[in-house]
């Protein structure tokens, strides 16, 4: 679990709190342990980004010298299971594979990530700026996360038991180094609907870069967040679904699925930053629907209406759901036109999970 601070500069996890929750609380002795040991780390780590902010104190950061060419620059650290970041140097751009699993993995989760932004988005890494993209993995002790702090990706490599090397899942690492585009483009406040909106611009981009390598349309992705993070223990395909919100796991240990796919079921809730990671599941939902409905490959229309509604000047950090969903009907409109197929889709898509536009389509600020 992360225990995210509002702020923009808050670490963010993959693993949502309500299932570290469920896990304390129905868990065997072990699993207990172990969940407790995460949330006790990610919770130092938030701490620590926050005393950070506060003395607007900021790690240095390492310049791709080659700014404005496409060139990857990976690097890939072994924390050997310590808490030291980053850890010992393992694999370096251009290197071989090591023979690690995880540090592999890392690697080339981290040059599909590149590479889609590249190819499909013409953007030059996270900052479009040709920033190098730095990994840890073997964080910890049986850590059960991953995460984007705002500087690099950190694994864990799950306890064995209820969870895999979270670096198994390609979409995971898209999710998290999709925070860092987010937080250079929008700044969506890591709070209540925008920050469900932040999670859920993870969740497509992870997904779409996932699908990407895959080399899946719409009609043939799984629409799965996470598959492979769970053993066979658990009752579970996935994190999340994006095609059917709320039936990815359900499980006696890790609770029940709890996102919502439509507006009727919007969890009200202080806990999470006010619901992050559950009520993502709506406008995750959307996207599945524009994505699929517009057919073909998600990334080359509906992915590219949400990345420009993502880079645009009217999207505000405290901008909701429906804010959001106006303005990627403005963007379908420029892109495609006015009354086109596409934008009627959109449009389509967002009323399927009870957000409806108004005729204006004005962006509330």
């Amino acid at each position: 679990m992360c225990n995210h601070a509002p702020f923009r500069h808050a670490i963010q996890c993959i693993l949502p709190p309500y299932m570290m929750h469920a896990l304390v609380r129905n868990g065997n002795a072990k699993q207990r342990a172990d969940a407790l040991n995460t949330m006790s780390t990610d919770t130092t780590f938030r701490t620590l980004r926050a005393s950070l902010q506060l003395l607007n104190v900021r790690p240095a950061r390492r310049v791709n010298p080659l700014m404005g060419e496409a060139n990857k620059q990976r690097t890939v650290y072994n924390a050997n299971q310590t808490e030291n970041l980053p850890g010992q140097l393992t694999r370096s751009e251009g290197a071989p594979a090591s023979g690690d699993a995880a540090v592999d993995e890392a690697y080339d989760g981290l040059g599909a990530t590149f590479d889609f932004y590249w190819d499909v988005l013409d953007r030059n890494s996270i900052d479009d700026e040709g920033r190098p993209l730095d990994a840890t993995v073997h964080y910890g002790e049986q850590y059960d996360n991953a995460f984007w702090n705002g500087e690099q990706m950190v694994f864990g490599d799950g306890d064995g038991d209820l969870f895999n090397r979270f670096t198994i899942a390609l979409d995971v690492i898209g999710h998290e180094l999709t925070h860092g585009v987010t937080e250079d483009e929008a700044k969506l406040t890591y709070l209540y609907q925008p920050g469900a909106l932040n999670e859920s611009v993870s969740d497509v981009f992870g997904s779409l870069i996932k699908q990407y390598r895959n080399k899946q349309s719409a009609s043939e992705a799984d629409w799965l967040i996470g598959q492979g993070l769970f053993t066979s223990k658990v009752q579970g395909t996935a994190l999340r679904s994006m095609k059917a919100p709320g039936t990815a796991y359900d499980d006696p240990v890790l609770g029940k699925d709890p996102q919502p796919a439509h507006m009727d079921d919007f969890v009200r809730t202080n806990s999470d930053n006010g619901g992050v990671h559950v009520n993502s599941g709506i406008p995750n939902h959307a996207f599945y629907l524009a994505a699929t409905n517009l057919g073909g490959n998600a990334w080359d229309k509906a992915g590219h209406i949400w990345y420009e509604t993502l880079r645009d000047p009217r999207l505000r950090p405290s901008t909701g759901f429906t804010g959001f969903a106006r303005l990627t009907r403005l963007v379908a409109a420029r892109l495609y036109g006015v009354n086109s197929e596409e934008q009627n889709i959109i449009k389509d898509s967002w009323h399927q999970v009870g957000i409806g536009l108004a005729k204006s389509d004005k962006v509330k600020k």
